[in-house]
């Protein structure tokens, strides 16, 4: 292997870090972020959220990552925000710094490893399948740290390294259990593929992936029903029975791809590189399989939550930092003009595509950033002049409003609230329990709203609800609004206000 001094490779991390962030953008407490958000703040402060956490704590319990990031605000004393922002650079610094080991596993040549990275850096708003994932989320979620942990598992375990790759699947396993199947299914492939001659039973991560296929019998095996039958039905890609045909595309293309690679004999590849692309393709195959009986009957409904499909976050990881590598040994290799010609035209055009997914937002919301939109303002207002321990109720459907962007109230408002029509409903389709409260809640606010949010009453009386965020345009007999900009009204009840 040539010998690259180790400044290179940190200094260009770094750069294609820098370069990917202001591609891609940042975003606090978007989408997701709306459920990991709150679970990293009550970490830090657990005076927050004396009620209404339920539909973020039980995420927050099945993993350390929201105490990591809480924690480590509070023992470096810096704001939430900036802690959460803070990680979310470094998460992308590991994702580059992981795909450097993997790509140096994997080939001799240091113009395909830098362009693995251009591509990867390029391609991470690229959406997986029918999966509703995307391979880099613009904001800081659990699986933000597990991708790069099970990328560094994977570089490991191709440079022999078993130990060392065992203890990154132990570190993903603690971040995101469900990521962490995945990167325990990927070694277990990559084991198997240069040993077929060997008995299977004789293989240990043959007993490790039947260990992972007996997962599903410890869910009840029966149809799903009531609230979270229609939240099911609510998530098309929960079943792969419901994908279209375009989607069944993006999964089956990967794995011939993979196909190809596993047969190239490139001049300055290892034989790592064949290795892993053979063993992805089982490892596809799989998890597909399995999302098939999970679809083949009403009696497995419940185990759609196990979504096996989520596999294929890896497969387009390890697709991109492999074509890249190809493009960069094949094509590019030591012309400047050709790496320009390829790569500023991609990264201006995705700069363009992610600055407009959030219109109302600054493409990089780092803390203390002025915003055109009414929404955000109005929960920077709500965190800085209401109790810890208020109340509030909303527009059940508002992460759809126009100017929101996607903003979760509890995320940046730091306050509880009842439950929300699109976010809150996630939680339930991984924790059914939640069902009827959900459902209970969304309905109360619903009715409210189309009482033309006057009929607050029942809310006061059956929630304790003391605060409500309103329309601009509406102005309601009974409620003292302290705060109101050309979009939104924060207003409170009379005897609370006094």
């Amino acid at each position: 292997m040539p010998h690259i001094p180790a400044w290179r490779p940190a200094l260009g991390i770094f750069l294609i870090t820098v370069m990917a962030l202001a591609v891609n953008g940042y975003h606090l407490g978007i989408d997701d972020a709306a459920i990991y958000v709150p679970g990293i703040k009550m970490a830090a402060d657990p005076s927050l959220f004396p009620a209404g956490s339920d539909f973020f704590i039980h995420h927050a319990s099945l993993t350390i990552f929201p105490n990591l990031i809480g924690l480590s605000a509070r023992l470096f004393r810096l704001p939430v925000d900036w802690a959460i922002f803070l990680w979310y650079v470094i998460s992308l610094l590991l994702l580059f710094a992981a795909s450097w080991e993997l790509l140096r596993a994997c080939f001799e040549s240091e113009w395909a490893c830098w362009a693995g990275l251009l591509v990867l850096a390029v391609a991470l708003a690229t959406p997986v399948a029918g999966t509703a994932l995307i391979l880099v989320d613009p904001y800081l979620t659990s699986r933000s740290l597990s991708t790069p942990g099970t990328l560094f598992a994977i570089a490991a375990f191709a440079q022999n390294r078993t130990r060392l790759a065992f203890l990154w699947v132990f570190a993903v396993t603690v971040i995101h259990p469900q990521m962490s199947v995945y990167a325990m299914a990927a070694l277990a492939c990559m084991a198997i593929a240069p040993l077929r001659t060997r008995p299977l039973a004789s293989l240990p991560p043959l007993r490790t992936a039947a260990a992972m296929l007996a997962l599903p019998l410890s869910f009840e095996l029966q149809p799903a029903d009531g609230v979270y039958k229609e939240i099911l039905q609510s998530r098309a890609y929960f079943l792969v029975s419901s994908w279209q045909w375009y989607e069944w595309v993006g999964a089956i293309a990967p794995l011939v791809l993979f196909g190809w690679f596993s047969r190239m004999r490139v001049p300055k590849s290892k034989p790592a590189f064949q290795i892993f692309s053979g063993a992805l393709i089982p490892f596809g195959v799989w998890f597909t399989l399995m999302a098939i009986v999970l679809a083949s009957a009403r009696r497995f409904e419940n185990l759609a939550r196990l979504q096996p499909m989520r596999c294929f976050h890896l497969v387009y990881l390890v697709m991109f930092l492999f074509t890249g590598a190809l493009i960069g040994e094949y094509a590019l290799r030591g012309s400047l003009w050709r790496w320009c010609v390829l790569f500023v035209p991609l990264f201006a055009a995705m700069w363009t595509l992610q600055s407009r997914e959030f219109p109302s937002s600054p493409h990089i919301e780092v803390p203390g950033l002025s915003y055109r939109s009414g929404w955000v303002p109005a929960l920077f207002w709500v965190r800085e002049h209401t109790p810890k321990g208020a109340l509030f109720a909303m527009d059940p459907d508002y992460l759809t409003n126009p100017g929101v962007d996607l903003h979760g109230f509890r995320a940046i408002a730091e306050r509880s609230a009842l439950a929300d029509e699109l976010k809150d409903s996630g939680a339930v389709s991984l924790f059914p329990q939640l069902g009827r409260q959900w459902k209970q809640e969304v309905t109360a606010q619903k009715e409210w709203r189309a009482s033309h949010f006057r009929n607050y009453g029942t809310l006061v009386a059956r929630y304790g609800v003391q605060w409500f965020v309103l329309p601009e345009s509406e102005a309601v007999p009974g409620l003292t609004c302290p705060y109101q900009n050309h979009d939104i009204r924060v207003c409170t009840v009379d005897h609370v206000s006094r």
